[in-house]
């Protein structure tokens, strides 16, 4: 399919009006109505209703957003491996959870940088559901989350089991429930068991969705908060921070999913990283 009749389907589907999605791609309204029509003839779907109001989405039309989305993420995906063909032996994109990234998705990726300069990363974050979508499609080689559904043509491997702890600033351990405290989101998973553990506290007055950037926060306003161990660990060998006694401790499992068809030569030795940097971890 031609993809500018995806651009023009999510340029209205997000303006919501002919109009508008004419001036944001700079092409003329009988344009846009044009590609429109193409595009319903294309899938035997009314795909909008116009108005007075403007344009709003038929059933089928919401139906397609999702997958408009996914072929513009597909097709930018092909320009940016091809655009990096000339400089680079191969290309890599990694997609993890926001909560992964710090203290260890970042440190494997200067390793393996280190290790394979030849090699082009380029690294996103998003849920665990976008990201083994985007794996299906392609537009990711290896996800690794808290939460991989088996599907189709894909290998799940359990690299390392993840611990978020109770810190707050100083050497002293307090006993939960403790003052100050401030909702740190590290994922849709965690917001969950999080609810279901402290209802009390599923309203807080401060909650930050900043990932590791937060625990600055705490650091700096004496705020008590959930942390992945392996980032605390430091702070707390430092005397930075203490873990909160009789304070829940979550416990998720880490997974790798990547295509049961690969270049084994190419994509071992990164998946051996990425085993060993899960071990040290672990370990530690």
């Amino acid at each position: 399919m031609d993809v500018n009749l995806a651009k023009t389907f999510l340029a209205i589907a997000e303006t919501g009006s002919f109009k508008d999605a004419a001036e944001r791609l700079f092409v003329t309204q009988s344009a846009i109505s044009m590609r429109v029509k193409a595009l319903e003839d294309a899938l035997g779907r009314k795909l909008f209703e116009r108005s007075k109001a403007g344009a709003q989405m038929t059933a089928a039309g919401e139906q397609f957003q999702r997958h408009a989305t996914a072929m513009l993420r597909v097709w930018n995906h092909a320009q940016l491996e091809v655009s990096l063909a000339d400089n680079h032996t191969d290309h890599l994109a990694i997609g993890g959870q926001i909560s992964l990234w710090e203290g260890y998705l970042l440190p494997w990726i200067a390793t393996l940088r280190a290790g394979q300069p030849d090699l082009a990363v380029t690294a996103t974050y998003a849920t665990s559901q976008l990201l083994m979508d985007r794996l299906i499609e392609g537009t990711v080689d290896l996800a690794v989350v808290y939460r991989a559904n088996a599907r189709p043509g894909i290998e799940i491997e359990h690299l390392m089991d993840d611990e978020l702890v109770l810190v707050t600033p100083g050497t002293k351990s307090p006993e939960w429930p403790v003052p100050s405290y401030v909702f740190l989101n590290w994922g849709p998973e965690f917001v969950a068991d999080h609810a279901a553990t402290y209802p009390e506290l599923s309203k807080t007055s401060l909650q930050l969705d900043l990932g590791a950037v937060g625990i600055n926060y705490l650091f700096k306003t004496k705020s008590s908060g959930y942390v992945p161990l392996r980032i605390a660990q430091p702070l707390l060998k430092k005397n930075k921070f203490s873990i909160v006694k009789r304070a829940r401790r979550f416990v998720y499992p880490v997974y790798a999913a990547y295509p049961e068809e690969r270049n084994e030569d190419n994509f071992e030795p990164i998946l051996e990283g990425l085993r060993a940097m899960s071990s040290s971890i672990e370990h530690a």
